[in-house]
């Protein structure tokens, strides 16, 4: 299948995951919105970036420190650093329950870095960059926990969909399929009406859902919610009932 491509809609239950990216929500209505979505979304997002891996920094351990006093959610950190192994440090230093790192600097320490995290108990993942092929992970894939999927350039909210990487989605699927592996698939950027129905054909485990597709719809975290749950039946075909989505009759 090609990420074009338009198969008929599998009816079977699934369930998925949503991850809001607090890097976009409104942090005038920080307390209001992590509140809300407590009882909505399955873990937090977390952008941590260096400003030299990407030009941005933004969120940082400190800041899951403080989303834990309001939220009980799991914490998965998405890493955009040069330097891996001292970010990794810090994540496990406050228990984040998910590190995922930049799969173009790790290798090279991917196996001491994953069994660093493995050993404090917490779960290992690696993100691919649009340019970055599936095959540079195959060596410790086994060893995985998550594997996100950029599907923009990473950086930046709002950059241009990238529909081709939706392909990698459909290849790690089958990969975890034939061998057994364990790994959750997650995708990330511009999930939003524009690319629902491309995003569930190729059916991630793990939506990370930012500004476009939830945080930027309304002025209210309550109607931006019901619209997204709106846009992505509409899109879909699929139901969406309390953190899953159910196929329609």
């Amino acid at each position: 299948m090609t990420a074009t491509s338009t198969p008929t809609l599998t009816k079977r239950p699934r369930q998925i995951q949503l991850a809001p990216s607090l890097m976009t929500m409104d942090l005038d209505q920080f307390k209001e919105q992590i509140s809300f979505l407590n009882e909505r979304a399955n873990l937090y997002h977390i952008d941590i970036m260096d400003g030299h891996f990407v030009p941005n920094i933004t969120l940082s351990p400190w800041f899951i420190e403080q989303t834990r006093k309001i939220s009980d959610l799991p914490m998965s950190a998405h890493l955009m650093v040069t330097d891996a192994p001292f970010w990794v440090q810090q994540l496990i230093d406050i228990k984040c329950e998910m590190i995922c790192m930049p799969a173009e600097v790790s290798n090279g320490v991917a196996f001491r870095l994953i069994d660093q995290i493995h050993d404090a108990g917490l779960k290992a993942g690696m993100v691919l960059n649009p340019e970055t092929p599936v095959d540079t992970i195959l060596p410790y894939i086994d060893l995985l926990d998550k594997v996100t999927i950029m599907t923009i350039d990473p950086g930046f909210a709002g950059q241009r969909f990238l529909s081709v990487c939706l392909d990698k989605i459909v290849h790690l699927r089958k990969l975890r399929d034939e061998h057994g592996y364990g790994y959750q698939i997650e995708m990330d950027g511009s999930t939003n009406l524009a690319h629902w129905k491309l995003i569930s054909d190729a059916d991630p485990d793990i939506y990370v859902i930012g500004r476009s597709g939830l945080f930027g719809l309304t002025d209210r975290i309550e109607d931006s919610w019901d619209q997204m749950v709106h846009e992505y039946e509409q899109s879909t075909g699929y139901r969406f009932d309390n953190g899953r989505y159910i196929s329609k009759d």
